[in-house]
Formats: structure tokens, sequence, C-alpha cells
């Protein structure tokens, strides 16, 4: 059996692919670490959405399908009984500032 002692010499170009190797190594678990950090950073940041208003009601003979809010506005899809749909866009304080009626085609 060989001592490794006995082994011969490493030579120059092996010696060098094995830095790279290990440099690139180094460097690509510095990346997932800093990614990782950069998405819990983020994610920390993000808060709970904002709730839709409570005094926001459908117009009588109306049920809400569907509501979204935006910047200065809401919106409700309703339907009534005969099964027609509208969009209402309203105004933060609930009343109404337009109606589209949907149809399908």
């Amino acid at each position: 059996m060989t001592s490794p002692d006995e082994f011969p010499p490493e030579p120059p170009r092996l010696r060098a692919l094995r830095r790279l190797v290990t440099t690139l190594t180094i460097v690509l678990i510095a990346g997932v670490i800093v990614v990782v950090v950069l998405l819990v950073i983020r994610l920390s940041r993000i808060s709970a959405p904002p709730e839709f208003p409570d005094h926001v009601t459908a117009p009588q003979g109306e049920s809400v399908r569907a509501a979204t809010m935006g910047t200065g506005w809401n919106a409700i899809v309703t339907r009534d009984d005969s099964g027609v749909e509208r969009i209402h866009i309203l105004r933060p304080d609930g009343t109404i500032r337009q109606t589209v009626e949907v149809t399908v085609d």
C-alpha cells in the first residue's frame, strides 16, 4: 500500500481547476444566501390586504357576486332576481359613481 506522500504532484492545470470549482461553489452558496435574505426582507414588508368597507352595500334587489378595491374607488358585481349582472363603481363613501350592465354574448 502507498502512503499519501508517495502520490505524484498535482498538475498545475488540475490545481487551477480545483480552485476554480471551489471558488464557484462558494460564490453560488453566497448568492443563494443573498437571494433568501432578500426574499425574507421583501416578504416581511408585505402587509395584510385592506378590508372591504362595511358601509358598501348592494342596491335593493341585487346580491353581491364579487368585489374589488382600487385607489379612491370600490367596485361590486351584482346580480338581480332576473339574472342581470351589473358592475357598480363606488366612491369611497359607498355612493354609486357609475353602473355598467354586463351582457354575455
